[in-house]
């Protein structure tokens, strides 16, 4: 296994570590984006994070977790939560792009997506539901590429699920943002999605309604948007809004 990707693995299993433990005592609890794992503790250390797919979190808040602030993906979840009473006004904080990942030697032969659709090409993509796996249906509709999905052998509950399988070889590619692919840039190599095809990815930020913690989970939510935030941001490869 080589340094980057075990670097990636490592901080998936501290994620996974600082999440399970976090909704008691004073300290904040963030729920947020599998794809945010690296850039929010630059942000900010202090909470505990747990770090999943979007859709996996705002289940989990409707289910009474404790978190005190929920950071998604993609404005569908923050907004059926706000719709719901379950969290306050969302924020756009970031955006991202859509990329094709393969491994690195792209042994497929994948240059573009209707490679995707070749025999034996295997593909990972997002399951539906989580955003990641949304926005590459997205992509293939904007393309009359839907055939592609014929060739799909894995949906991950979340984009560093797409990003391990692709860096490990275990399929021969897969859509995940582009600062996912920075995380693994010697493991993997980068196709371009045509403009037609690129969605728009927004990322937003709200306070979980009820939170005990509610000034400490403004002021994190402050600490994202402002100068610090973004420069992290910035520094990761996400767009700003």
């Amino acid at each position: 296994m080589t340094r980057a990707l075990a670097l990636l693995l490592c901080a998936l299993a501290a994620a996974a570590a600082a999440g399970c433990g976090s909704s008691g005592g004073d300290r904040l609890t963030v729920f947020a984006a599998a794809s945010l794992a690296d850039v929010l503790p630059q942000v900010d250390p202090a909470p505990g994070y747990e770090f999943a797919g979007s859709d996996q979190l705002a289940t989990q808040i409707r289910e009474g977790a404790g978190a005190d602030v929920y950071a998604a993906a993609s404005p569908r979840y923050p907004a059926e939560l706000f719709a719901e009473g379950l969290v306050e006004q969302p924020r756009v904080f970031a955006t991202n792009r859509l990329v094709l990942i393969v491994p690195s030697g792209n042994p497929a032969g994948v240059r573009s997506v209707p490679d995707l659709a070749g025999p034996g090409v295997k593909l990972v993509i997002g399951a539906e539901g989580v955003p990641a796996g949304d926005y590459a249906r997205e992509a293939l509709a904007a393309l009359g590429a839907d055939a592609v999905l014929a060739n799909v052998v894995s949906e991950e509950d979340d984009v560093r699920g797409i990003v391990s399988k692709v860096a490990l070889g275990e399929a021969d590619a897969g859509f995940v943002y582009t600062t996912d692919a920075k995380s693994v840039a010697g493991e993997v190599q980068v196709i371009e999605l045509p403009p037609e095809a690129q969605p728009q990815i927004e990322y937003l930020i709200a306070v979980v309604k009820g939170s005990a913690r509610h000034a400490a989970a403004e002021a994190f939510v402050q600490r994202v948007l402002g100068p610090g935030g973004r420069s992290a941001l910035e520094r990761d490869g996400f767009g700003l809004p």
